[in-house]
């Protein structure tokens, strides 16, 4: 299946493989994307509960509401996936690929693997690594599904994790306010709506390198 990136512009971030968590956040970037499942709002990088693991979280469809979350899902022309360059060239080295496979209404992961095209166009790449169920809106626990290699995977809508004063940013924009509200005073815009989430949990000793890589989420559609 050949993809093209979407013209929404991707998330980056630098971790050390080491590291504690980075976070990078972008809700409804232009017009075009606005309400569709393609829509990147954030992406995670962080250490797992076990020492030897990083994790990847990529976040889509935000500003959902819990009426509309009830029957969100992922788009199946929609490949949501994490760039992985491990020697600090600014070129993924690796790719983890999530895809919905909507009659089984499960994701399965691709990778992390060795891409055979670089930049604006990808294919999946070699074999399903790992598939998970998704998640109900309002299941009692999360679907996870742990792969032969030790990759653990998630998929499902979750509560938007950004907080973020809306309200008071367009003031500080506007120029009619100097700064952000204290804490415990500030208005979280995204309070109770929701995301659309793939979680991608790998042994590091599948991502190469030792020190610094840096990640970048993107979502290519099919065309």
């Amino acid at each position: 299946m050949k993809t093209k990136k979407i013209l929404l512009g991707a998330l980056a971030i630098a971790t050390a493989l080491t590291g504690g968590i980075l976070y990078a956040a972008d809700h409804i970037d232009s017009p075009n994307v606005t309400n569709q499942p393609n829509d990147i709002t954030d992406l995670y990088v962080f250490r797992g509960e076990n020492s030897n693991n990083l994790v990847f979280v990529g976040n889509t469809q935000g500003l959902m509401s819990p009426g509309n979350t009830a029957t969100a899902k992922f788009d199946e022309n929609t490949v949501i996936e994490f760039n992985i360059d491990n020697n600090n060239d600014k070129v993924e080295d690796l790719v983890i690929q999530c895809k919905y496979d909507a009659a089984s209404n499960s994701i399965k992961v691709y990778g992390p693997v060795v891409p055979s095209e670089t930049g604006t166009r990808s294919k999946l790449e070699g074999s399903v690594t790992a598939s998970v169920a998704v998640t109900a809106y309002g299941a009692a626990a999360p679907v996870t599904a742990t792969s032969v290699n030790g990759i653990k995977v998630f998929a499902g809508p979750r509560d938007d994790p950004f907080f973020f004063d809306l309200t008071q940013f367009k003031k500080i924009i506007a120029g009619t306010a100097t700064g952000f509200l204290p804490a415990g005073t500030a208005n979280d815009t995204f309070a109770g709506t929701n995301v659309m989430t793939v979680a991608v949990e790998v042994p590091k000793s599948l991502l190469g390198g030792s020190g610094t890589v840096n990640v970048w989420l993107e979502t290519k559609k099919k065309i």
